[in-house]
């Protein structure tokens, strides 16, 4: 392609547009960050507004081609993965990856309510109480149920036939982003997940990938993301 893909998404974290920085940067094809560049907010906004576009997105990221505009993480990596060769090109295969992606969507969307667990309108600190309760659990029950599924997904070093796929850089995210937010959590359940780790080993090794974690694109984990570390969430 001639033109670069603009992502919209909202500048200064990672969230879930970083799911899609990730495709993109594996693929090696040209994007622009449209919000992190001087002037993006406005364009950002622009797509979730019914007023300025036909189809408007509820939330980012959004990725936009040419005229058309894709809305939902997991759309929009059903689309990378059908163009750059990063998911099957059988239906059965491309139905299969698109399940995964949304049953990491599903985990993810938990990982947020860790901290988040009653009102996104109330700040962290309102809600602490409920939010130990909920990491707890979250901890104790959920992650090792999503991680036992994923391990059981794994199969011949990948998630998604024999070679690398959108998901297996999904997976390598939520890896990231379990480990930034619960590091002694993760320390503890590591070992019974041989294959996972593995599988998220193979991906930070990729040449793209490796020299896209050590850019300046590679924006750092922080507090206002989904995956935010709260040393007290993690006891």
């Amino acid at each position: 392609m001639t033109t670069p893909y603009q992502l919209l998404y909202w500048p200064g974290l990672q969230g879930r547009g970083e799911f899609v920085r990730l495709a993109l940067e594996e693929a090696g094809v040209p994007y622009v960050d449209v919000a992190r560049q001087k002037g993006g907010m406005p364009k950002t906004t622009a797509s979730l507004d019914f007023d300025q576009v036909d189809h408007p997105s509820f939330a980012p990221p959004v990725l936009q081609v040419g005229d058309l505009l894709i809305g939902q993480t997991a759309n929009i990596l059903m689309y990378l993965g059908a163009k750059h060769k990063l998911a099957p090109r059988a239906e059965a295969g491309r139905l299969w990856a698109n399940q995964l992606q949304l049953t990491i969507a599903d985990i993810v969307a938990e990982a947020h309510d860790t901290h988040h667990p009653i009102s996104t309108n109330l700040y962290y600190e309102d809600q602490k109480k409920e939010a130990k309760a909920r990491a707890k659990d979250f901890r104790e029950q959920r992650i090792p149920k999503f991680l036992n599924y994923f391990e059981g997904v794994v199969q011949g070093g990948y998630a998604v036939g024999a070679r690398l796929s959108y998901v297996d850089l999904s997976l390598f995210q939520l890896i990231e982003g379990l480990r930034y937010a619960f590091p002694k959590a993760m320390a503890r359940l590591e070992p019974a997940y041989p294959k996972l780790i593995a599988l998220h080993d193979k991906v930070a090794a990729r040449p793209n990938i490796a020299a896209y974690l050590q850019s300046k694109r590679r924006i750092p984990f922080n507090e206002t993301g989904i995956f935010r570390r709260y040393p007290e969430l993690d006891k």
